[in-house]
């Protein structure tokens, strides 16, 4: 499994010119959601996780920057941007890194999401993914903060082009409302393809997961 990640990352580093910007966002609200999604399930309901909140923020934020969703051909010397969301997410294994794929991730629910991502992570702790579940993606969520950190600058899962880091939520002084506040504060990242776009893009990508982290109604504008 070793050799298999090395020569992945190796091909992503020779072959992706890529670039990170990042941004710190106030995750109160979204907590707050989140708490209330989960107090109003009932008996019996899995909890909705902060990755399948994350990651319907990111389908919808794809289908404003389509160009985060593509891939090179090389060859072709073409951008091919992909009619599907296929979202991969990181998932640490007693074997490794593995990166399971939700397939059709922007036609889910956020609950339809949260669903995938639990019956997918036990798949990958048991070792029982499939070659299908570990292929075909489009667009990497990684949620490095399950490791307590707040950031880093991950290699592009080849052949995508971007992944957004998830660092740890923390409370931390924030100003809000022009008052000095604890609020729950998370570091949000995005390592791009910089063939495919321009910072102007990947900024505004990221300023959007930003927004909708911030205030959750920004989001329901386009459900």
């Amino acid at each position: 499994m070793r050799g298999a990640v090395a020569d992945k990352l190796a091909r992503s580093r020779r072959e992706i010119p890529d670039a990170t910007c990042w941004v710190d966002a106030d995750a109160t609200e979204l907590m707050a959601a989140r708490a209330a999604m989960n107090a109003a399930s009932g008996a019996g309901v899995p909890k909705i996780s902060v990755l399948a909140l994350l990651a319907r923020v990111c389908t919808a934020a794809l289908a404003r920057f389509p160009e985060l969703n593509s891939t090179v051909d090389t060859e072709a010397r073409e951008i091919v941007r992909l009619p599907s969301v296929h979202l991969g997410f990181a998932a640490q294994t007693e074997r490794g890194l593995v990166v399971p794929v939700v397939h059709e991730a922007d036609g889910r629910t956020t609950e339809s999401l949260n669903e995938e991502f639990i019956r997918l992570t036990e798949a990958a702790r048991n070792g029982a993914l499939t070659p299908g579940e570990l292929t075909g993606g489009t667009f990497t969520l990684n949620n490095y903060g399950v490791f307590g950190v707040d950031g880093s600058t991950p290699i592009i899962n080849h052949p995508e082009a971007a992944m957004l880091g998830v660092g740890r939520i923390v409370p931390k002084p924030w100003v809000h409302e022009g008052e000095l506040a604890v609020r729950e504060v998370v570091q949000l990242s995005l390592t791009f393809d910089h063939r495919v776009c321009d910072g102007g893009t990947a900024g505004g990508f990221l300023r959007y997961v930003a927004d909708c982290v911030e205030q959750p109604a920004v989001l329901l504008r386009g459900v």
